[in-house]
């Protein structure tokens, strides 16, 4: 009776492992065993870096809001709080586009904040 051996399948396995490391630098790239390593750290690091994107793209929205605001004589703090008692639901992101793509109506809503601040 033939010995029962693994050859297509590990080829596959193999073939597929280092397709998907192909970029990486040196044996990362060639070696299967290192390749195999260095796809399952990628892998970490880019779960991880689909949340860090969200806090980096937050961390900005904030960023434009504040400096719009301050042009506008507010503070971020006291236009958010301004916005809550004022009644406006509309979110950092929105805000954020706001500010780049229509600077008109970002300032009505400044406008409505500082009413309700008063």
């Amino acid at each position: 009776m033939s010995r029962a051996v693994n050859g297509t399948i590990r080829r596959k396995r193999v073939k597929k492992v280092l397709k998907r490391a192909k970029g990486f630098h040196a044996r990362r790239s060639k070696i299967f065993s290192i390749a195999n390593e260095s796809i399952y750290r990628a892998w970490v690091n880019e779960f991880f870096g689909r949340k860090q994107r969200k806090r980096d793209l937050r961390r900005l929205w904030n960023i434009r809001i504040n400096i719009a605001v301050r042009k506008e004589g507010l503070k971020y703090s006291t236009f958010i709080y301004g916005l809550k008692k004022a009644g406006i639901l509309i979110n950092r992101k929105m805000l954020a586009d706001m500010i780049i793509n229509d600077p008109n109506s970002f300032k009505a809503i400044v406008a409505k904040v500082k009413e309700a601040l008063k």
